[in-house]
């Protein structure tokens, strides 16, 4: 058994466990740690009070409003019926399924700015959508209706491509078995289905609300880009940016970082805790 194991560990194609976690290191810490180190770093060009100033100026307060509260709403969407369009893929054999299954993965491949162009197109009084809306008083492109509408387009694939394979691996004799012990459809999705999907469904979810609140090309397009109403936080940093404000864009910036941080990491809390008491 020793030598079987020397063997292996000689012969194996991957690198030992030291080199390949010194190089895991050293690339996490080249992409991620150095650039938000910088980030952090940056702002210590300004004392305290002109952070504090910066941060919670009226006009940034608005834009972390909109922008943690449509990507949230816009998470929350995308949970139910990135759900919904999983089961349907996996469990339903229909003409054009995989056309279907293709195009969920369009927001992926579709530039952002195009994503951006298209949408006002549809929903700008004039679209082939919003010609029919506005007579009824829902106004979408250049309100934060619009902003939501572009972080659901773009967050909706984090969940289906979650959540999907946990569904096409689940056995089918576990409804069966429920439904041979007298449970309802809806008890066997409540009691039985969703309890293993849960943990996937939050991943989709933290996904899907990270890239909506890092979303910029598809928003500034169809968000109307107004002052204290539609304006998302990356776009004031980019104003700041072009104002040559950089201890404040970064300052937004860090602001940004943190609370982003401090959700995601409630989240990944949350699936552990799915995850006890699930026994895995």
């Amino acid at each position: 058994m020793f030598l079987s194991k020397t063997l292996l560990r000689r012969h194996t194609v991957l690198p030992g466990f030291d080199i390949a976690l010194g190089l895991t290191l050293f690339y996490l810490c080249l992409i991620v740690l150095i650039p938000l180190s910088a980030a952090f770093l940056r702002t210590t060009e300004l004392t305290w009070p002109q952070f504090v100033d910066t941060v919670t100026s009226p006009r940034v307060v608005a834009s972390y409003k909109l922008t943690f509260g449509a990507s949230l709403l816009a998470a929350v969407v995308n949970a139910f019926f990135g759900l919904l369009v999983a089961w349907v893929l996996v469990r339903y054999e229909f003409f054009g399924r995989r056309i279907v299954d293709a195009l969920v993965d369009l927001p992926f491949a579709l530039p952002t700015a195009v994503a951006g162009i298209t949408l006002t197109g549809l929903y700008a009084g004039n679209g082939w959508i919003g010609r029919w809306l506005e007579p009824l008083g829902l106004k979408v492109a250049f309100t934060p209706v619009g902003i939501f509408v572009a972080m659901t387009f773009i967050g909706l694939p984090f969940v289906v491509r979650t959540v999907q394979p946990i569904l096409e691996d689940m056995a089918s004799e576990l409804e069966e078995a429920a439904a041979t012990l007298g449970a309802s459809r809806w008890q066997s999705f409540t009691k039985v289905i969703f309890p293993i999907l849960l943990p996937a469904l939050l991943t989709g979810f933290a996904l899907a609300f990270a890239r909506a609140l890092g979303e910029y090309g598809s928003i500034i397009f169809i968000a109307g880009n107004m002052p204290m109403v539609s304006e998302i936080t990356p776009l004031l940093i980019i104003t700041k940016l072009e104002q040559y404000d950089y201890a404040g864009a970064t300052a937004i910036a860090v602001v940004m970082l943190v609370m982003s941080f401090i959700l995601l990491l409630a989240i990944n809390g949350l699936q552990a805790w799915t995850r006890k008491r699930q026994g895995k």
